[in-house]
């Protein structure tokens, strides 16, 4: 689903990964990093994709200051640390401000 996000601006957090085999309880723990996100301020949306090991999900926050205050919520904070020990074999984040943006819908 495409995340329903407001005018411009605001921000992009692009989560890159490539994943280690097994599930080792990703599965529970990304579904509950999506629930504990939207109860976060300035939390406007998100979008996941994930073939062939690669992940990209995209979070969207209202303001840099949103984006810094769920990187250093507790939960979050943990579950992160254990992603670097198991499930990610590579990541990447990247953090941006959108200027504009264009839509289409069918």
């Amino acid at each position: 689903m495409i995340a329903k996000t407001p005018s411009p601006p605001y921000y992009a957090v692009i989560f890159s990964s490539l994943r280690t085999e097994g599930d080792q309880g990703y599965g529970q723990a990304a579904n509950r990093m999506l629930e504990l996100a939207r109860e976060q301020p300035g939390f406007l949306g998100v979008e996941s994709a994930r073939e062939d090991g690669l992940g990209i999900t995209v979070s969207y926050w209202e303001s840099e200051a949103a984006i810094l205050a769920w990187k250093q919520q507790a939960e979050h904070r943990a579950v992160r640390e254990h992603g670097r020990a198991t499930w990610y074999s590579a990541f990447q984040t990247r953090v941006c401000k959108v200027e504009r943006a264009y839509a289409f819908q069918n």
